[in-house]
């Protein structure tokens, strides 16, 4: 199964048929066995965004385990993001306290508290869209890494080390 044999099921949803509970229990998601986090954020928040489905809608969703890791706050300053939307990281890391300042009071309390966001971004192992590329890439979660790299520029609080979630094959 694919990103892109999802457009009925994603068109359901547009169409306000489906909560994310109605979603996640779609039997065809419901065997992927994934993180209800992971299924929210990426498929049932993105499935449908055309660079989602431009960069990653080939991927064969059985290949990919997620599992959450920690991540030194160094691996994010070059880590890339698709094709579709590169430059999309850099456009938020020129502004990490407005993108903070937009959001709950609880996302810019824990970014000072703990110099981390507060939702685990999701990135992918590279190899899953090429088998000769290696590294990881910034699936969804543009905004928090641009943050972090925002972040670092402006020498404001950032924590060594963060949990992400990674798929890998």
């Amino acid at each position: 199964m694919k990103l892109n044999d999802l457009g009925p099921l994603m068109a359901r949803r547009l169409d306000g048929g489906l909560s994310f509970n109605r979603f996640r229990s779609d039997p065809a998601l419901a065997a992927l066995h994934w993180p209800d986090d992971v299924l929210e954020q990426f498929l049932f928040e993105h499935g449908d965004n055309g660079a989602f489905v431009h960069d990653y809608g080939t991927i064969d969703l059985w290949h990919i385990t997620w599992q959450l890791e920690t991540i030194p706050a160094a691996h994010f300053h070059t880590m890339p993001t698709g094709k579709t939307d590169a430059g999309c990281i850099e456009s938020y890391a020129a502004h990490p306290v407005h993108w903070v300042a937009v959001r709950l009071p609880e996302i810019s309390r824990h970014w000072e508290e703990h110099g981390t966001w507060l939702r685990p971004p999701l990135l992918i192992d590279r190899r899953l869209l090429d088998p000769a590329d290696n590294g990881l890439q910034v699936l969804e979660g543009r905004t928090r890494v641009g943050v972090l790299r925002g972040r670092v520029r402006e020498q404001l609080r950032v924590a060594p080390n963060h949990h992400a979630w990674v798929g890998r094959p």
